[in-house]
């Protein structure tokens, strides 16, 4: 193609999330504990969830087609197309096959890509394949989408208030509004076993939660420290959170992104030098000899921090919650719902010029933090502005959304946890709750092929 392109990043975003939901409160009082356990103890407020009319191959169609129509996208300039997922349904046919379908009717069938797995990072390393194949000797000028998608769902007990389910679709291309910057990724993989699905015949992970909170604390001092390390680099001065206007985080649950923005300040304390520290961190020398990995359940560090760093939360952390809070762990598309939210949180004159940072997570583990510079362009119909305004609409979707009862809730869970992988089937949830551009799961035959309608 020539020259080397510019300013790769997100032209365009659309998100789904459940028409159905419960909510938090009365899940507490249903599961008979504490008041505020769910609420406070977890900063969820509603908990999106999809009945056996939906499975991961309709949400992700549903959130492709609403990226296509909404943005006028001609299926011909689309040369890649990646899925960031772990809500298997088949061990061989990836997601990507059937997301094909919309693409038939017009011919185009050149289009490079498939599936990515590993948690919740699956989402994350299939944008990453995308900003790297526009950024490389194989791109041929087309654009590229990104799905990450999931259904989260747990068993009875206390760990099913942190589930969730929703998707986004990324259109990506050069001359974007979100720009990615090069050369300051910062990853950490390594192994453990704080949550997986190793049962095929459930859809319900194995989860041990004490690790699963050290293994993403870990993740997250290491990636911000070589992140930190690499944009100093070119920016000497580079101050940590100061230098930010965004902190974004994945969001297995809010109070859970509010300790780590605690963390990373914990984490700059530890880096300033000694005789610095009392003025940028007045009251917390007494911590100065604590470490880091000695730290991960330390009551007295936690609660330190938290206090210091309140107001960076509510200013940089806190806007991108909205999805998280309201519907729950999307799973892959965690990290890019709390993109969402903060984006509608501000203006597009707001957001002009401002730099942000992204930790993805996944469990296993997998683990990056990078950053993103927003563009200047804010001119009228800019792309930022259509952006901005299309998240908008998709996001409004969470007021019009119908509230179940927990009861109603755990019935339907039921009916997914009863018959998952059952062959022949034919779904009994209800397609009227659906919104209208909905794909639904109409019949799984007696040979296990799906075959999907969409809601008009």
């Amino acid at each position: 193609m020539g020259g080397k392109v510019e300013n790769v990043g997100i032209l365009a975003m659309e998100t789904y999330i459940p028409s159905q939901y419960v909510d938090q409160t009365d899940l507490e009082e249903f599961d008979g504990v504490a008041a505020g356990k769910y609420t406070v103890g977890l900063g969820q407020s509603k908990m999106g969830f999809c009945s056996d009319r939906e499975d991961i191959n309709s949400l992700a169609m549903t959130v492709l087609h609403k990226l296509i129509e909404k943005n006028n996208i001609d299926l011909h300039d689309i040369g890649r197309l990646e899925v960031g997922t772990e809500t298997i349904i088949d061990k061989s046919k990836s997601v990507k096959t059937f997301l094909m379908t919309l693409f038939a009717e017009a011919g185009a069938t050149d289009i490079e890509g498939i599936d990515t797995t590993n948690a919740c990072y699956g989402g994350t390393a299939a944008l990453f394949n995308a900003i790297n194949w526009v950024e490389s000797s194989s791109w041929d000028g087309r654009k590229a989408i990104v799905v990450a998608g999931d259904i989260a769902v747990y068993g009875k007990g206390p760990a099913r208030p942190t589930g969730g389910a929703g998707a986004v679709a990324m259109l990506v291309g050069p001359d974007a509004p979100l720009v990615f910057d090069r050369g300051v990724r910062a990853s950490y993989m390594t192994h453990a076993y704080d949550f997986y699905k190793p049962d095929l015949a459930s859809e319900f992970p194995f989860v041990d939660g004490k690790l699963s909170i050290k293994c993403y604390l870990s993740a997250l001092d290491n990636c911000y420290n070589l992140f930190s390390k690499k944009m100093r680099r070119d920016q000497p001065n580079f101050k940590g959170l100061l230098s930010l206007d965004g902190m974004l985080f994945h969001s297995p649950y809010c109070k859970l992104v509010q300790k780590s923005l605690a963390r990373m300040c914990f984490n700059d304390f530890l880096n300033t030098p000694p005789e610095d520290r009392e003025k940028q961190f007045p009251g917390l020398s007494e911590f100065s000899n604590h470490k880091l990995e000695e730290t991960y359940f330390d009551r007295d560090v936690e609660k330190a921090f938290m206090t210091y760093s309140q107001n960076l939360f509510e200013e940089k952390t806190k806007p991108s919650l909205n999805l998280a809070r309201n519907v729950g762990n999307m799973y892959t598309a965690s990290l890019y719902g709390s993109l969402a939210s903060y984006l509608i949180s501000k203006s597009p004159e707001e957001l002009v010029g401002k730099k942000f940072a992204l930790f993805s997570y996944g469990s296993g583990l997998s683990s990056t933090m990078y950053s993103i510079q927003i563009c200047n362009d804010v001119s009228a119909g800019s792309k930022l502005q259509r952006l901005i305004s299309s998240l908008h609409d998709s996001i409004s979707l969470i007021d019009k959304r119908e509230c179940v009862k927990p009861q109603t809730f755990s019935d339907l869970m039921d009916v997914r946890t009863k018959n998952y992988h059952t062959a022949p089937y034919e779904p009994s949830g209800s397609i009227a709750a659906l919104f209208p551009g909905t794909y639904y799961l109409e019949k799984i035959d007696d040979q296990r092929r799906r075959t999907y309608g969409r809601k008009e």
